[in-house]
């Protein structure tokens, strides 16, 4: 028979127990109520090498390869140096990404969706449409989109009603394939966070998104950053901002994403005066060390 529990043994598990559930993490190991933490992945855009991709001294498999050498964990694939569009091509370009262990964290296209002409905005959706597949042929779940160019006299009113009727259809296709679109802070209308939010918040879908590029704002970088993180799918990061070229405080902007509690890419989008060669592995160690002192996956 088993023996029998006096009172004393009694109170020493019931305060045992009541002193491991007061424990810091307690709670969160029964419940797992806490939110979870930033995950931090440098990344790096083509764009970066766009001199040399554009002369065709580089393709988009060398670029691939100087990623892995750099040791970013994703690349972003702008689509002006592609050599094809065609499936058979995107296959193979994601297979090579696959041979060299590198992810294709996303597509930049320059399908400009700030249109007041509606046949021209129903174009714009057919663009975006085929590049929502090759997106998909790629194997990457994000597409950057451009909404910054209203023309002379519009307001900014008019221009987020044109950019939002022309992401929403748009959203709701690439929503089929599971790929997000991501509209990038940029210029002209999308210089302006609360013009980006509006947007966002007309096109109402699970797959929009903003690519927070963190230099492009005219004034006041951080606070536009902060309204937009909330809403960020994906990001480029330079460290500097606006025509001046600015410097950025990078330790600044990881604090503000690891407060938002951000998970995905941080992209080097190089575009400064040095060569790509030597100036794109300097933005890439920052890059970097800051996702290394801030999340466990950088």
């Amino acid at each position: 028979m088993p023996r029998p529990i006096h009172r004393r043994e009694m109170l020493s598990v019931l305060t045992a127990a009541g002193t491991a559930a007061a424990l810091p993490g307690a709670a969160q190991a029964q419940t797992n109520t806490e939110p979870p933490r930033a995950r931090l992945l440098p990344g790096l855009c083509a764009y970066s090498y766009g001199k040399y991709l554009k002369a065709g001294s580089m393709t988009m498999e060398d670029f691939i390869v100087k990623a892995v050498e750099l040791g970013v964990l994703g690349v972003e694939i702008t689509t002006y140096w592609l050599k094809s569009t065609d499936a058979a091509y995107l296959a193979t370009l994601r297979r090579f990404a696959q041979r060299q262990g590198m992810p294709i964290s996303g597509l930049s296209i320059g399908a400009q969706m700030c249109q007041p002409d509606v046949a021209k905005r129903k174009e714009i959706v057919e663009t975006i449409v085929k590049w929502v597949d090759a997106t998909e042929h790629l194997g990457a779940s994000h597409l950057r989109v451009f909404g910054d160019a209203p023309p002379a006299g519009a307001t900014d009113a008019q221009g987020v009603d044109w950019v939002a009727e022309t992401m929403k259809p748009a959203c709701d296709y690439a929503g089929t394939k599971g790929i997000t679109l991501g509209l990038e802070t940029h210029m002209g209308l999308t210089v302006k966070s609360s013009n980006v939010v509006a947007i966002l918040r007309r096109v109402n879908s699970p797959y929009a998104g903003c690519t927070l590029d963190i230099s492009n704002f005219r004034d006041t970088p951080y606070e536009h950053i902060e309204t937009c993180l909330p809403y960020a799918t994906n990001t480029h990061i330079r460290d500097y901002w606006g025509d001046a070229k600015t410097p950025l405080d990078l330790d600044r902007v990881w604090r503000m994403f690891v407060k938002q509690e951000f998970k995905g890419y941080l992209s080097a989008e190089y575009e400064a005066d040095e060569d790509p060669l030597t100036g794109v592995p300097k933005l890439v160690e920052k890059i970097k060390t800051l996702c290394r002192k801030y999340s466990s996956a950088g």
